[in-house]
């Protein structure tokens, strides 16, 4: 390549789920000027799609775009990989010392280049080579920097009622009488479901045996929280409390600490705000709050398995009755805010929270409570794509950093919670275009953030706008099978290839029956042979295993959802047949298939090329603009995500990762090399 169309300076801006096909009518809508901009100075294909490889899941595909190589070859093939003890048991995936590839910073860092990684979910923590130009933050989990390190107390819901007879506190529940009714005791079921999702990824290895939708990816739809109540009275022995001022307890520190606050009249005599302390003997609060206002980053103390550690964590007051008689306040998980576990070198920890700030807490509440999406998760994710731009535009500015891989998770995980109700669902009561205009302002918080480094550009650096999947609206009914969370028991039980045992009244236990069990579905689109010789639990014969996965893929086809009497599989290949999908090899499984367009999850156990409601899809995008490339310029070319580590290599000018499988996109690069 010409020496004069080297891109010196890379910026990858990673984000989580974000769609090629509703970008492109985003940016024709024109709420996405940023992105049309990158788009006019840049190349890249017509409808700014790359063809993703598959499963179309997180880990997965960010290793995959990190090696240049498919997930056979990288071996990480979902959010977990299948433990070769146990076939109901999964191992997590998210740990760069699985990945079996070489990935592409390496080459970069080897070759002098200051090289960011930054929160990339897939093979990047711990860090996979000691070269001193080598950062990297964070990694191990897809969601938010530090969460699964520094997140010390979890997220609540206050209520504050004069109703209220008594201070209770509940952890991990999952009902709504808390957030909008007055309860004098605090319901005693939990969410086990949804207890896992908060928890997995501080679990190494997981056994989750799927039965219901609901204890997989779809309790994602409504993940717990810790709950706490409290009588309004009013106030006294206060160092200073203002007159008429009331009084409220707060629970907090995993129930272990209470807080007292005062709701505040105003010069009218309404109350109107809401002011949380350490004690009564202060005279200055820790927060002053104001109905549907934010209060960001509030310090206090959290009792840390009787340690008390100091933290942030973010208020917001959902409901300040005028009267003083009701109050009902959000509030984040809390992060430790000295915890760098996951920093290297942990200098550029304490560089970035005192130039930037503390590492934001985010929130994990949404689905069906609409308040909820509209006014706090989407706000609170927001704030936080807020300090991940300053931080990553400091390292840039006052570090030196020359190459950055960079991830964000705000897309993927909104759509998680609130993409399927952008379509009008039985039963729930749900205001589609609602739904549909919040998705509008992910993505136009979305084009904010390509907004914060468009000036690079005009500094001679070269971006890339891509993403490891897009988000689809499912228009059918989901099976039970393809969730990538469990071993999926529903569809190859109902087959007779999944036997679970029974309790003394004869019902279904959660604990598969290995003596009379020839297979499991496990993960989001692999199927397992129960097989002698290689499984513990083996009971099918190696000569008979090829004449069962025939009569499996037989019998998916053939199978028809039961509520809408519809196909549920696309598409099923024998492991050696899934070659053509980058999906053969030891790590994936004996059978693998993919559901139909229309009945998968947001994605995951669904092709790359699968379209969904209100224009969305699975693909991932790619738009590229700067240095080394073509101006203006559309390619017909189909870019493959195996393609975007050698394009950046060859651009770079560093040498391609060991096992890369991928071809440079040569066509959109300004010169011939």
């Amino acid at each position: 390549m010409k020496r004069d169309a080297k891109a010196d300076k890379i910026l990858v801006l990673g984000l989580d789920g974000m769609d090629p096909k509703l970008s492109k009518k985003f940016v024709d809508k024109g709420i996405m000027p940023n992105l049309k901009k990158l788009i006019e100075r840049g190349a890249q294909r017509e409808d700014l799609q790359m063809l993703g490889a598959m499963p179309t899941i997180t880990p997965a595909q960010w290793t995959t775009l990190a090696t240049g190589a498919y997930p056979e070859t990288h071996g990480i093939t979902d959010f977990w990989n299948q433990s070769k003890d146990d076939l109901s048991e999964m191992v997590y995936a998210l740990d760069s010392q699985m990945c079996q590839s070489e990935q592409l910073w390496n080459c970069f860092a080897e070759a002098g280049k200051k090289t960011l990684v930054w929160h990339w979910p897939g093979s990047a923590w711990p860090p996979t080579s000691e070269n001193e130009n080598l950062y990297v933050v964070d990694g191990a989990q897809p969601a938010a920097v530090n969460m699964s390190t520094a997140n010390v107390d979890g997220e609540k819901m206050i209520l504050a009622a004069n109703t209220v007879t008594k201070v209770g506190y509940k952890p991990c529940v999952t009902d709504d009488s808390g957030a909008n009714c007055v309860i004098q005791d605090l319901p005693d079921e939990e969410g086990p479901a949804g207890s896992f999702l908060l928890e997995r990824h501080k679990k190494k290895t997981v056994r989750n045996i799927f039965l219901t939708l609901e204890e997989g990816a779809a309790g994602l739809d409504k993940l717990p929280y810790d709950r706490s109540v409290s009588p309004i009275k009013e106030a006294t022995g206060w160092a200073n409390a203002p007159e008429g001022a009331l009084e409220f307890s707060v629970v907090l520190s995993n129930g272990l600490v209470r807080r007292p606050a005062l709701i505040l009249k105003n010069e009218a005599g309404i109350y109107d705000a809401v002011a949380l302390y350490k004690s009564k003997k202060d005279e200055q609060p820790l927060a002053m709050m104001k109905e549907k206002e934010f209060a960001w980053n509030v310090m206090d103390e959290c009792n840390v398995n009787g340690d008390m550690v100091l933290c942030n964590r973010h208020f917001k007051p959902l409901e300040i009755a005028p009267d003083g008689s009701r109050v009902r306040i959000w509030t984040s998980s809390a992060f430790d805010v000295s915890n760098s576990t996951r920093w290297s070198p942990k200098t550029i920890y304490q560089d970035v929270v005192s130039n930037v700030g503390y590492v934001p807490p985010f929130c994990q509440m949404g689905g069906s409570n609409f308040e909820n999406c509209k006014e706090l998760l989407n706000p609170v994710w927001a704030n936080y794509v807020k300090w991940q731009a300053d931080a990553m535009n400091y390292l840039i500015d006052e570090k030196g950093i020359e190459v950055i891989f960079s991830h964000v998770h705000f897309i993927d995980h909104q759509g998680h919670l609130y993409w399927n109700y952008a379509l009008t669902k039985e039963g729930v009561g749900n205001d589609e275009t609602l739904y549909q205009g919040l998705i509008e302002k992910v993505y136009k918080d979305a084009d904010y953030y390509i907004g914060r480094f468009m000036h690079l550009l005009d500094q001679d650096w070269t971006i890339f706008i891509t993403s490891d999947h897009g988000l689809q609206i499912h228009t059918e009914e989901l099976p039970l099978l393809g969730d990538g969370m469990a071993c999926n028991v529903g569809v190859m039980q109902e087959l007779g290839y999944t036997v679970l045992k029974k309790d003394e009244n004869g019902n279904d236990m959660r604990e598969i029956d290995w003596e009379k069990t020839t297979a499991v579905a496990t993960r989001s689109s692999f199927i397992w042979i129960n097989l002698k010789g290689r499984n513990a639990t083996g009971i099918v014969e190696p000569e008979d295993k090829f004449a069962l996965e025939e009569k499996i893929i037989d019998d998916l086809y053939n199978y028809r959802n039961p509520k809408t009497g519809k196909r549920v599989v696309g598409i099923a290949l024998r492991n050696k047949e899934a070659s053509v999908l980058g999906l053969s090899g030891d790590e994936t499984g004996d059978i693998i298939y993919m559901n139909k367009e229309g009945c998968c999850r947001e994605h995951g156990e669904s092709m790359s090329t699968y379209y969904g409601y209100f224009d969305t899809s699975i693909s991932p995008i790619f738009v590229a603009a700067g240095k080394g490339l073509k101006e203006g310029f559309t390619t017909k070319r189909v870019v493959r995500q195996v393609d975007f580590a050698p394009t950046l290599a060859v651009l770079g000018g560093v040498r391609m990762p060991e096992h890369c499988e991928g071809a440079p996109v040569y066509q959109i690069l300004k010169d011939e090399f």
